[in-house]
């Protein structure tokens, strides 16, 4: 099974500050700030919701397909992706502008200022999923993430247009989009992911109600944070999964990602929803018991280990043979 995985393509430059940033503010000289804070650590972080779905599918072995704009300076990072089991190919290099980033300053007090600078991820509109599918020989599942809102509007046409089944994952973007985008965006969807939250949110801007939305998708996918993930489908009892017990909680960031890498690639092994969710469940639980998005290890043995202890011996079987 052939999975383009579309969305952001961006590095985090992650700083911290052992003040406060509060004792360095005048009230009465807010309107003419001009502030340089020394910070302690620099941590230069790879991620974008895109490479993140795609390095996880990568370490289990699905080679999935990064579509996505990135700079000039993308070299380093896709000699990463590459190395570990990511097709870059078709990912768009732009002449002129840097590769997507994050710059956040963090406090004493956990308090953050940062700043998102777009760049390169403006490109994605440009970039026609018809070259992609005709390189590899056709797509069977576009998923189509967070990214330039004009780019996922223009895969999601294109899809549609040449009857390619795809996911719908706005994660980021949900806040900035309106009711009209959002319901371009899903309806005809083969999946459609979200948290708890963003399936409130999607039902308020759509006007749409639960049962309406799910007569527009095949699938909904609801993450559900420490709870696991309920997957709904019309006219069908909901499928619902539990997460495996963690070993620590190190860093949340990039959780959602994992799940929906582990997920796609349960898809891309042809084993059922349930199995795909669990194990989506389970790349979801080694990330937030690690730092950074794309720093977990998935040793082959730890992770059936945890996933045999999580979903007994028969789940195991049906997966161990993909990751043998």
């Amino acid at each position: 099974m052939r999975i383009a995985v579309t969305g952001s393509i961006a590095t985090d430059h992650l700083m911290t500050f052992p003040g406060r940033f509060a004792d360095q503010f005048v009230a009465d000289q807010l309107h003419t700030v001009s502030l340089s804070f020394l910070v302690d650590n620099l941590d230069v972080r790879r991620g974008g919701v895109g490479a993140n779905i795609a390095f996880g599918m990568g370490q289990l072995g699905t080679r999935p397909i990064l579509v996505g704009a990135a700079g000039f300076d993308f070299d380093e990072y896709r000699a990463w992706l590459d190395r570990h089991g990511v097709d870059t190919a078709s990912v768009r290099i732009s002449d002129t502008l840097h590769t997507a980033r994050f710059v956040c300053t963090t406090d004493a007090d956990h308090n953050q200022i940062g700043s998102f600078y777009t760049g390169a991820m403006s490109e994605a509109r440009l970039i026609e999923l018809k070259t992609v599918a005709d390189r590899v020989g056709g797509l069977d599942l576009v998923l189509i993430g967070a990214d330039d809102p004009e780019g996922m509007l223009r895969h999601t046409e294109e899809c549609r247009l040449r009857g390619i089944p795809f996911a719908a994952d706005f994660s980021q973007q949900i806040a900035r989009m309106d009711g009209e985008e959002i319901r371009i965006l899903l309806d005809g969807a083969t999946y459609l992911f979200s948290n708890e939250y963003e399936k409130g949110l999607i039902e308020t801007k759509t006007g749409w109600t639960d049962a309406e939305i799910l007569a527009r998708v095949g699938h909904r996918v609801t993450t559900l944070g420490s709870r696991g993930v309920r997957i709904e489908r019309e006219g069908e009892d909901p499928i619902e999964v539990g997460c495996p017990d963690e070993e620590r909680k190190a860093d949340p960031t990039g959780v959602g990602d994992a799940f929906r890498a582990g997920f796609l690639s349960g898809l891309a092994w042809g084993v059922s929803l349930e199995r795909a969710a669990q194990v989506g469940c389970m790349l979801a639980t080694l990330v937030i018991e690690t730092v950074g998005t794309q720093e977990y290890q998935l040793r082959r043995a730890h992770f059936m280990e945890r996933f045999t202890k999580a979903y007994g011996d028969e789940a195991a079987a049906e997966v161990q043979k993909h990751l043998a």
